[in-house]
């Protein structure tokens, strides 16, 4: 049989970004596995025989660490580039793994960083959509380029960012895989947006639609350190949830953010941003709960009982008093 290539990837910019630069410096026909920003159990989806290549991106190991241990067993040859709480990684002959959990970093980076800078307008993209703006125009500051291209390419991160939100695949403008493919055909960012401007305008029109109509919601309650915002019921509201973060970590670097949203089981979706001044405790506390998991500077829990939201918000303001 054949050797089988699997590219396993998270759905927003970052998994996208690192995939586009692995394959533009590794082309290869493969099977592509991913889905909305919070599916990042995704190693259970490949069926992998021995010498079968597999790429992953941008999920935490630690949650699919059950899976990679099928898959290596299978004597799969994985590469893995994250940044994400791990865990334990396993020590293997067939696992590469690119793994860095500091705040200041993401996989676009990482790949960046491991392929020597080859394509540094899709790691900029990457980094500008997991809110590493700094980074991003780091990354591009060798290539001199004017401030409207600069705005142009952030504004094209947070969009394929925003894209990846949803409690599932119908909630989304685009599908990622589909996504992926689109972008996947230009070797620089700037190459996509002057030849696709009808679905780049897309991809920001609808991402600053759903943003102002979020920025109405008021605030469940609030300190100097912290604030809690609940979305009502609809599309848009699962859809910007991860950006809202984003865009209120902007606003107020000094405080940290938690955007509640109705997930399908009767309770929230939780996206908690840490203060951009103190990036670190996002994952901490969301591990606290059976559902919670992430990074430092970013951090979600799948699923909060509505019984458990008075809890959630005093636990929320006290883990974020100091």
């Amino acid at each position: 049989m054949p050797v089988e290539y699997i590219d396993i990837f998270n759905g927003d910019a970052d998994g996208i970004c690192a995939l586009l630069q692995w394959r533009l410096a590794h082309p290869q026909t493969s099977r592509l596995i991913t889905g909305v920003k919070r599916d990042i159990q995704l190693l259970q989806r490949a069926q992998a025989r021995a010498g079968d290549q597999i790429t992953v991106l941008d999920i935490s190991l630690d949650s699919n660490r059950q899976a990679l241990d099928h898959l290596l067993a299978q004597q799969a040859q994985i590469f893995y580039v994250d940044h994400h709480y791990a865990g334990d990684i396993p020590q293997h002959e067939n696992l590469t793994a690119v793994i860095n959990t500091a705040a200041d970093t993401c996989s676009s980076l990482l790949m960046h960083q491991y392929l020597n800078a080859e394509y540094p307008g899709w790691a900029a993209v990457g980094a500008f959509g997991d809110n590493f703006a700094d980074a991003a125009r780091q990354v591009l500051q060798h290539l001199a380029l004017a401030e409207s291209d600069l705005h142009a390419l952030q504004q094209l991160g947070e969009a394929i960012n925003y894209n990846a939100y949803g409690a599932d695949i119908a909630d989304l403008h685009i599908k990622p895989d589909e996504l992926y493919r689109q972008l996947a055909a230009y070797a620089c960012p700037l190459q996509f947006i002057a030849a696709q401007p009808q679905l780049y305008q897309q991809l920001i029109t609808a991402y600053h639609q759903d943003l102002q109509l979020a920025l109405t919601q008021p605030l469940l309650c609030a300190t100097d350190k912290a604030a809690v915002l609940a979305l009502p019921d609809a599309q848009w509201s699962r859809r910007v949830s991860g950006v809202l973060g984003n865009a209120l970590a902007n606003q107020n670097p000094q405080r940290a953010h938690a955007v509640l949203s109705l997930n399908a089981q009767g309770g929230y979706q939780v996206s908690v941003r840490a203060p951009l001044q103190k990036a670190s405790g996002a994952d901490e506390f969301c591990r606290r709960y059976a559902t919670g998991g992430g990074r430092q500077a970013a951090a979600g829990i799948n699923h909060l009982p509505i019984t458990e939201l008075e809890a959630f918000k005093t636990a929320f303001l006290r883990f974020y008093a100091d």
